[in-house]
């Protein structure tokens, strides 16, 4: 490897190191916690450093969000290779998007704004369209209706979203009603969609 190569690799690894600090933080104390000065602390460099890949912590959120879409598009895309049926597919990536929120309950918050101050429109981030596009195209193939509008499918999609991230919402701010209720609304929730999708 040479000079060039190990120079540019060892940025990668520092800004990296920065993303997963600042999450380390944000996991043990809440966004609020969230500051520069906290970061270099936490990986013992000094604030200027810091500063030199990322002008401020804005510049930090925008890429835990960028990071957040892209784990999402991830297993969303995983879930929908599990089954071959589309209505069973169409299933399994509405809860990967579920587990997804509470595996990474932090990106998730900051994804979308729950509980934040901050949050980004989805437009700003190409990521953001892969997991968008998987469910888009899912939902029209479980559609019987032969080339459906697109505008139609776009309503049932939010109708989706909107519950499940509804749901999601009230969990994230321990409004839920325990793990077994949770997962019997959330089941009725994607099969009554499924179901309404064709009527």
């Amino acid at each position: 490897m040479g000079s060039k190569e190990r120079i540019a690799r060892l940025k990668e690894d520092t800004r990296n190191n920065i993303l997963d600090a600042a999450l380390e933080i944000v996991k043990e104390d809440g966004w609020q916690a969230l500051s520069m000065r906290k970061i270099a602390d936490k990986i013992e460099y000094t604030a200027p450093i810091i500063y030199e890949y990322f002008a401020n912590k804005e510049g930090i959120l925008f890429e835990l969000t960028r990071k957040g879409y892209i784990i999402l598009g991830q297993e969303v895309k995983r879930a929908m290779g599990q089954d071959a049926e589309p209505t069973k597919q169409l299933e399994t990536m509405w809860i990967a998007y579920w587990n997804f929120a509470f595996e990474h309950k932090e990106l998730y918050q900051l994804m979308y704004g729950v509980e934040m101050n901050c949050c980004y429109r989805k437009n700003e981030f190409p990521e953001a369209e892969l997991s968008m596009n998987l469910f888009f195209e899912k939902i029209k193939q479980v559609m019987t209706a032969e080339n459906p509008d697109k505008d139609f499918v776009f309503r049932k999609f939010y109708t989706f979203w909107s519950v499940i991230h509804g749901l999601i919402s009230i969990n994230l701010v321990n409004r839920g009603r325990g793990q077994e209720m949770n997962q019997q609304i959330l089941q009725d929730a994607i099969k009554g969609i499924i179901k309404y999708i064709n009527e």
